[in-house]
């Protein structure tokens, strides 16, 4: 008879509970709801005996289909633990790792716990104890956010904010709560500019705001727009809506400024509000802008129409002015544009597409279902119909980036053809050919697989993680970027960024595991794949 655990009295969402099995998958977990209470099936499995193991009965009792992957996402957790050998071993307590040369270095001085931060709930999700354990002693012992550096706020704010707000939903750890609410709290002075729209940088001491030393200092639109989903959720969690007030602030400011169909440029000012520049693009500092106009509207339970609004009218702009079509094989990607008063369009047009692109795929998937599978949805029409082609056009021609190479990784950059004389699609410049184990395929990837179910996604994750298994493993322990993925044997550069482990392989993971891990229609993913749960939330404000 199956065990029925009964946990009462819990938060009103649920949160991931954590067990103690060792055997690279957490507990299957089906989620009911009777008023506050959140019941657990625990499933009956049959008793081991005569030296068979449980995991050897699970295995025997699974369709073969359903072990392959299973045997997969082991792997993924062994790539897991491999990367994090590495750095636990040689660099632990340290922002980055290096694997070749075997150390790591900090952001400021005394550095921030960005790669054990940044990878918590991946370990979480992965029932990693001791992983967890060792991650959590050095949070409670040594992380001190209290230091007279300056940091980004960005990358602060979708990795170490967000990493501890994700990985406290998934734990009901209060520390991890407590450290949040104190980085939050200094991260907050970055606002308090005279536009409200943030500085790139802020003094985690003082709490003051630090303008970037570049671009008369402008801040990233991407980097000031893609912090709504952090600070709201802190917002909902703690009952303080100053969270919530100083980055809403920063939409209103967005809402009403000039726009090209819904497009907009990739720096703005916090002196002035106003946009900063002219180029207009979808890859580097342009990128999540996109991405959180539709989760901010998803967040809050889809009561905040004007992001929906928003969102609809970027995509619209997206395909009038950035799709294009290669030569000779019609591959559907996204340029760049600049304003250019003086051309016949008003803009001049670039045949360039970053890798950071082919996150748009999954982005489109989730606009057009919510987050849920098309088996289980009426038929699709009108423009949800075409932005799921589009997520399936797109993402086809980001794994086109992978297959092109002789490595099977996709460059950092590429450039499509447009030359009716030529015959190869896609062209890689020399100081574009690097990789850095981005994740944004695979994120789409994961999301059109959730949401079709067409198993070429699912085979195409499993190609990309062979080929970085191949390419990038370096024996002692990590992963390394690449230098030329152009090359057979490619030269490693000695660097693991922290989104290969908070990202890359966390969605290798999802994508090889079952639906109701961290089902779509009830979380959304930061930036930097960093669940949060889906609420509902009152706030005062024009929006």
């Amino acid at each position: 008879m199956a065990r029925v655990l009964l946990l009462s009295s819990l938060a009103l969402i649920p949160y991931l509970v954590w067990t103690s099995r060792r055997d690279n998958s957490p507990e299957r977990i089906h989620y009911q709801h009777a008023e506050n209470e959140l019941i657990l099936f625990e499933p009956e499995l049959p008793t081991a005996s005569d030296g068979e193991t449980e995991a050897t009965l699970q295995l025997e009792q699974e369709e073969p289909e359903a072990r392959i992957w299973k045997e997969r996402r082991s792997k993924v957790v062994e790539a897991f633990q491999h990367a994090w050998k590495g750095y636990s071993e040689q660099a632990f307590g340290f922002d980055e790792y290096h694997p070749l040369t075997q150390n790591g270095t900090n952001m400021i001085p005394k550095g921030i716990g960005y790669t054990i931060i940044d990878s918590l709930d991946t370990i979480l999700l992965m029932n990693l104890t001791s992983e967890y354990d060792m991650a959590r002693e050095w949070i409670q012992t040594r992380l001190d956010f209290n230091q007279t550096s300056d940091v980004n706020v960005f990358e602060t704010t979708i990795r170490v904010f967000g990493g501890l707000l994700s990985a406290y939903h998934l734990s009901n750890d209060s520390l991890l709560l407590e450290k949040a609410v104190d980085l939050g709290d200094r991260l907050l002075g970055a606002f308090e500019s005279p536009s409200g729209i943030p500085y790139a940088s802020v003094m985690l001491d003082t709490g003051k705001g630090v303008a970037a030393h570049f671009n008369g200092g402008a801040s990233s639109t991407a980097e000031a727009t893609t912090l709504q989903l952090e600070f709201k959720y802190l917002s909902y969690l703690t009952g303080n809506k100053k969270y919530w007030n100083a980055v809403e602030k920063v939409m209103e400011v967005m809402e009403k400024l000039e726009k090209l169909d819904g497009l907009v440029p990739i720096f703005i000012s916090p002196e002035t509000g106003q946009f900063w520049g002219s180029e207009i693009r979808l890859g580097s500092r342009g990128d999540s802008y996109y991405e959180y106009l539709l989760k901010q509207w998803l967040q809050n339970s889809q009561q905040d129409q004007i992001y929906r609004d928003m969102y609809d009218e970027a995509i619209f702009g997206v395909k009038k002015h950035l799709l294009a079509k290669s030569v000779p094989n019609n591959l559907t990607y996204v340029g760049e544009v600049m304003w250019d008063a003086g051309s016949e369009k008003g803009y001049n047009f670039s045949p360039k597409m970053d890798h950071l692109v082919c996150f748009l795929p999954g982005t489109l998937a989730m606009g057009a279902t919510l987050g849920k599978s098309i088996q289980d949805i009426p038929e699709l029409k009108g423009v949800s119909k075409q932005d799921l082609e589009l997520a399936e056009e797109l993402l086809r021609t980001c794994w086109a980036t992978y297959t092109s190479t002789v490595t099977g990784i996709a460059p950092e950059i590429v450039h499509f053809n447009m030359d009716a004389s030529e015959d190869h699609d896609i062209i890689i410049k020399p100081a574009d050919a690097h990789n850095l184990l981005r994740p944004e395929t695979i994120e789409s990837m994961f999301y059109l697989w959730r949401i079709t179910k067409d198993p070429k996604y699912r085979d195409w994750g499993w190609e990309m993680f062979s080929a970085f298994e191949k390419c990038c493993k370096v024996e002692s322990g990590g992963f390394s970027s690449i230098h030329d993925v152009t090359v057979e044997t490619p030269v490693m550069s000695d660097n693991m960024e922290t989104f290969f482990l908070a990202e890359t392989l966390k969605y290798f993971y999802l994508l090889f595991s079952e639906d109701d891990l961290i089902p779509l229609d009830r979380y959304v993913y930061n930036t930097e794949a960093h669940p949060f749960p889906i609420f509902n939330q009152q706030c005062d404000g024009e929006h």
